[in-house]
């Protein structure tokens, strides 16, 4: 797919990326429900709407629900007639090799026609399986930032480290934490810089204080102790689900006359990619 590209809004611009090809950003978790295809999304969009150019690279293709996205927006554009932006987007298929090393070797081929194909572009959006698996594990590995949502609950912290619920000490890292760490040794002993770490912690309004002040706590341990830094995501709004049949983002709705619900998921998107530092990623 390929779409028009719409010039940066005023104050709301980013510095371009450099010339060493495009800045990958990997959204990432073993853990499903939490948001990874919906900030997938986001960024995606947010990053066209600042005049961009963008591949989406869709490594689920069992859920594929970055690559449906793409196909309501493209389906709308055509239908309404709209100007879209839209992604060179592909999906990386699993391979159907018996063989382990084999299926692993024949994915990463087919992610690397996939990146290759990116060439040109200023940004690489890559959305990973919900599990570990060899694909998941060589997404994370070509990460430049990896975003990990993370819903805000004490329950789905563990996909970050296992929690002792009684006196909530942190006993170890995850598997998932572990996945990180060897993906970003593998990049560091290739001679790439470290992989970016930031978790978004999604569905903040709907956590009551006092959970909302042990879960920072808990992060804030984690993050010195893992290596990740800590960004407010997205709440968990009624527009966003309404918008996905037509491909659409509150930042494709009109702002004049627009109601305070869509003001302010458009601002939410808007501040995710501030948090986590794309602006001038590319650059750095």
């Amino acid at each position: 797919m390929q779409g028009a590209i719409v010039e940066s809004e005023g104050d709301w611009a980013a510095e371009q990326p450099d010339d060493n090809g495009p800045y990958v950003v990997v959204v990432g978790s073993e853990k499903g429900g939490t948001g990874k295809s919906t900030t997938a999304i986001h960024l995606s969009v947010a990053l066209m709407k600042l005049g961009f150019k963008v591949a989406t690279l869709d490594l689920d293709s069992r859920q594929a629900t970055l690559s449906a996205f793409f196909k309501n927006r493209e389906d709308y554009a055509e239908r309404s007639g709209r100007t879209l932006e839209l992604p060179r987007h592909a999906v990386v298929e699993r391979s159907a090799a018996a063989d382990r090393q084999q299926a692993t070797e024949d994915e990463e081929q087919r992610l690397q026609a996939a990146l290759a194909e990116a060439q040109g572009c200023d940004f690489v959006v890559i959305d990973t399986p919900g599990s570990d698996s060899s694909l998941c594990r060589l997404g994370h590995r070509f990460a430049d930032t990896l975003v990990t949502p993370l819903n805000d609950s004490l329950l789905d912290i563990e996909v970050l480290a296992r929690i002792n619920r009684e006196d909530r000490l942190v006993e170890a890292p995850s598997v998932y934490s572990q996945l990180v760490w060897e993906q970003n040794n593998q990049r560091v002993v290739t001679g790439r810089p470290p992989i970016d770490w930031v978790v978004l912690r999604n569905r903040l309004a709907h956590i009551e204080a006092r959970n909302m002040r042990e879960i920072s706590n808990l992060l804030s341990v984690l993050s010195k102790r893992i290596g990740f830094r800590v960004a407010p995501g997205v709440s968990e709004r009624v527009v966003f689900r309404e918008l996905f049949l037509s491909g659409l983002t509150a930042l494709d709705l009109p702002e004049e006359g627009e109601t305070s619900s869509h003001a302010a998921a458009r601002r939410e998107i808007k501040d995710v990619l501030e948090a986590i530092g794309l602006y001038d990623a590319g650059a750095a």
